[in-house]
């Protein structure tokens, strides 16, 4: 099911030069080899230049097999006022981070930082983890029936035989443990004595793997949209459902306010009962390109999108008279080539899962009931995880903060990739100071709009001015109930944010 996972912010991918590590390294570092090469900077695409570092495959091993990993940078707009290296990570797990100094390029921080992208190890233009696709053995069903629960786990365990059969020999080193190793290789290499980090989505747990990994080399860090610690890594993709539900929920209660101009009901269950009425008969008769299916992802979109909330209500009120809406646009199809990264089923993978079946097919039956709105059942099905056709060959970090600055994070309420208890729990763990978006459904807030956290965000990273310990900032207004709805007003406003209704 991994075609319908989200992966959070992807950049475009970006050519680079390979380089040759010096051989006159101290014999007594067995990482000084790596630690002293040089990098060969070149212009590659989007304004920006690349190098290609090498790198150990097995850090336990470091004379062994190598990998390269390609990394990007956009030198300090202000070298007077350079204060050293930004590292950004999109997220993923499997995110290019290539183009992320441009994502930035226009920000405060682009002033006083070089601004570090990469390919992580497995991704992109660095030493990538491919696997074969598979066919489509499930029918794509947000409330499938019992019968249907076996497809869906021979989809996931035939996806996770055709990435043992294409993997080669470096997957189990594909890794979050790795790839904090890797970061602080390219500290080391760039000639930094400290790297400050900024990661968004699963690069919020990468960045707390390495301040647990090498606290001595981080400075300042935002994690923004925070993985849950404790939630690593199935209980997090559960956890996504019952954030698009407590969106509905939100939204529900919204048009319930607005019944004269909506006619959906006049209290929360009311309206409910008015959606769940529109999928049955679509269940029954589609309307035109509208399925059941496509309608309960177009809820779950729709709901999560504060400015969206008037548009979900105009479709669903089309939809029940029976006539075209503009409920598809809320829903963005996905095309796949013959190889896809592996990383995401590799890295999801790092921890055990449950490996009987009848565990996931419980939480199917529940979730196909419970939270049928943006593929909440999917959330629940069983991964390519609960075949894993390798063994991690180390356990996961436990996550800590000792020896490095105070960090902050960024969490909105509304989530839906990282719910947002993710944020207090990871702030509690790391002892960050949290900073919530409230009344949000969006995922990675700096850079995207919002005034407020991207002042807290650069006040931090550029003056080192910590917000409160817990503050709050607004999310993007709620709409005005008598706004004219379109698909291209939907479309318009995903696309200006570089959203898609799996974002």
């Amino acid at each position: 099911m991994r075609r319908y996972m989200s992966v959070a912010l992807a950049v475009g991918a970006v050519l680079a030069t390979a380089v040759v590590p010096s051989l006159g390294a101290a014999r007594s570092d067995p990482l000084a080899e790596f630690h002293t090469q040089q990098l060969a900077w070149s212009p590659c695409k989007q304004a920006l230049e690349c190098a290609e570092l090498v790198l150990p495959l097995d850090y336990a091993r470091p004379s062994a097999e190598r990998i390269s990993l390609v990394i990007s940078r956009k030198k300090a707009a202000e070298p007077a006022r350079r204060r050293g290296i930004l590292v950004l990570n999109p997220g993923g797990p499997g995110g290019s981070g290539l183009g992320m100094p441009t994502f930035l390029a226009g920000s405060e921080l682009a002033k006083v930082y070089d601004l570090i992208g990469f390919d992580p190890r497995g991704v992109g233009g660095s030493t990538a983890l491919t696997c074969r696709t598979v066919p489509e053995l499930a029918t794509v069903d947000t409330r499938p029936a019992d019968s249907e629960f076996p497809r869906w786990a021979a989809e996931a365990q035939a996806a996770e035989d055709a990435c043992h059969r294409s993997a080669g020999g470096i997957r189990p080193f594909i890794s979050t443990a790795n790839t904090a190793r890797d970061l602080d290789v390219v500290r080391a290499v760039l000639g930094e004595e400290k790297l400050n980090y900024l990661g968004y989505s699963y690069g919020t747990y990468l960045g707390a793997v390495y301040g647990s990994l090498f606290p001595g080399g981080l400075d300042r860090s935002v994690l923004d949209s925070a993985v849950h610690p404790e939630w690593v890594w199935r209980e997090q993709f559960r956890a996504q459902a019952v954030a698009h539900r407590r969106n509905v929920d939100a939204w529900s209660n919204w048009a319930a306010q607005h019944h004269d101009r909506f006619k959906l009901g006049a209290t929360p269950d009311a309206v409910m009962g008015t959606v769940e009425s529109v999928a049955t008969a679509l269940a029954a008769k589609p309307v035109g390109d509208a399925t059941r299916t496509r309608f309960d992802a177009a809820v779950g979109v729709g709901a999560r999108y504060r400015p969206l909330w008037a548009d979900l209500a105009v479709a669903v009120t089309q939809l029940q008279s029976g006539a075209p809406s503009t409920a598809g646009a809320l829903m963005s199809g996905a095309a796949e080539d013959d190889l896809i990264s592996g990383v995401f089923n590799t890295v999801t993978c790092e921890v055990d899962w449950p490996t009987d079946l009848e565990t996931y097919y419980e939480d199917m039956r529940v979730f196909r009931d419970r939270y049928p709105y943006g593929f909440g059942v999917m959330r629940a099905a069983p991964t390519t995880c609960a075949f894993r056709s390798f063994t991690p060959p180390e356990p996961a970090v436990a996550l800590k903060r000792e020896g490095y600055p105070v960090g902050v994070i960024v969490q909105a309420e509304g989530d839906t990739q990282t719910q947002y208890e993710g944020g207090p729990a990871m702030a509690e763990r790391l002892r960050h100071n949290l900073v919530t978006v409230r009344d949000e459904g969006k995922h990675g807030l700096y850079g995207s709009g919002n005034a407020c956290v991207d002042r807290a965000v650069n006040r931090y990273l550029v003056d080192g001015i910590l917000p409160a310990s817990s503050s709050y900032c607004p999310g993007d207004p709620r709409p005005d109930v008598n706004q004219a709805s379109t698909p291209e007003h939907v479309r318009t406003y995903l696309d200006g944010r570089g959203l898609s209704a799996r974002s």
